[in-house]
Order: C-alpha cells, then sequence, then structure tokens
C-alpha cells in the first residue's frame, strides 16, 4: 500500500469511526480485513482480539454488489440478530446504509428508484431492502456446519465476516442492535491510538 493511499485509508477511517460513535456504547467493532482480525473495541482500547476471521472470497471493495463476493468497507450498525442462523449466529448489517447508498447512485451502480427505496427504509427506522443490486444479508458470522479447515486456510464467505463458532459464542458477549462496526482494509492506527 502507498504511503499516500494509507493517508487517505487511515483518515477516511479515523472520520467513519467518529461519525458512527455514540457517547454511551461501551463496545464497538474494528474488523482490519489485512492482519485478518476482530477487535472488541472500548474507545480507542482493544478489549479482545479475534484472528485468522475469513471475509468475501474476493477481498473488500468499497460498495459490495450482490454476487461480487466482497466484503464492503466503511462503517455500519448491528441491525438484527439471527441466534439460530445456518453459520450458528448472525449479527446483520444495516446494509447498504445511506453512505453507500449515495455512493452507488453517483457511480450508476443503482437507479434514483432503488436510493429512494433504501433512503426511505432508512429514514423509517427500518432495514434497507436486502434485494437490491448492492446485495444484502451481510454480517458477522460463524462456521456453522461450515468447514474449519477451509476457514483457517481462506477467505471463503460471500461478502460477510467469519468466524469460528468458538469465536462467535464469545463476540456474542459484546454484540447487540445497535454495535457499531468499522471494516477496514489496513492502518487502523488511527482508530486505536
Amino acid at each position: 500500500m502507498t504511503f499516500f493511499k494509507a493517508l487517505v485509508t487511515g483518515i477516511f477511517l479515523a472520520l467513519v469511526g467518529l461519525s458512527y460513535a455514540k457517547a454511551d456504547e461501551p463496545y464497538w467493532l474494528l474488523i482490519d480485513t489485512s492482519a485478518q482480525s476482530l477487535m472488541v473495541m472500548e474507545g480507542k482500547s482493544v478489549k479482545r482480539r479475534f484472528s485468522n476471521i475469513a471475509v468475501g472470497r474476493n477481498g473488500t471493495s468499497p460498495v459490495h454488489q450482490r454476487g461480487d463476493n466482497t466484503t464492503p468497507l466503511g462503517g455500519f450498525r448491528i441491525a438484527w440478530v439471527n441466534r439460530n442462523s445456518r453459520y450458528k449466529t448472525f449479527f446483520g448489517f444495516d446494509y447498504p446504509n445511506l453512505p453507500l447508498a449515495e455512493k452507488a447512485l453517483q457511480q450508476g451502480l443503482i437507479d434514483p428508484l432503488t436510493y429512494d427505496e433504501i433512503t426511505t427504509a432508512i429514514r423509517r427506522g427500518q432495514l434497507p431492502p436486502q434485494n437490491t443490486p448492492l446485495g444484502g444479508h451481510l454480517g458477522i458470522h460463524g462456521l456453522g456446519r461450515a468447514d474449519p479447515d477451509i476457514h483457517a486456510t481462506m477467505n471463503w464467505t460471500q461478502g460477510c465476516v467469519a468466524l469460528t463458532n468458538r469465536q462467535i459464542d464469545e463476540l456474542a458477549k459484546w454484540v447487540e442492535v445497535g454495535t457499531r462496526v468499522v471494516i477496514s482494509e489496513g492502518n487502523v492506527a488511527a482508530l486505536t491510538e
């Protein structure tokens, strides 16, 4: 990563982290896709680090699109929890959120009608539509019955962040609806110093 790209990424992540901050929020999650780790943060202190996570099989992208198998970068909130998922526990993101919808509209990835559907749901405090060209059903989950050997050796998801079943059980102690999640491609020092 070039110095300039690292600097821009660091500034972006610091702004995302601050914009999603709530004064009363005890914990938030920082996912460093380059280091393959998920950190439970208490303010700027690392409370717990989970290593050897998996992300989308095609890496990361600024805007995930349905079927591209990438994990979106940026800031999200946990919008829903399924404790009986086929992947053990599933912490679903508020994806697509407003910043991503705006970026997708500007890039021509969605049309104005789709943008209106997403923004209307967000304004009403509802989960954004999950069936747009931007995809949906993204979040953090365990393995369920998936192969732990594959998980240990490669990124395998369709865009989610995966942990082992033991890790997802432990993570559940710190996560609830509304928990802030920041997904970064590295250079997380700006958020932890």
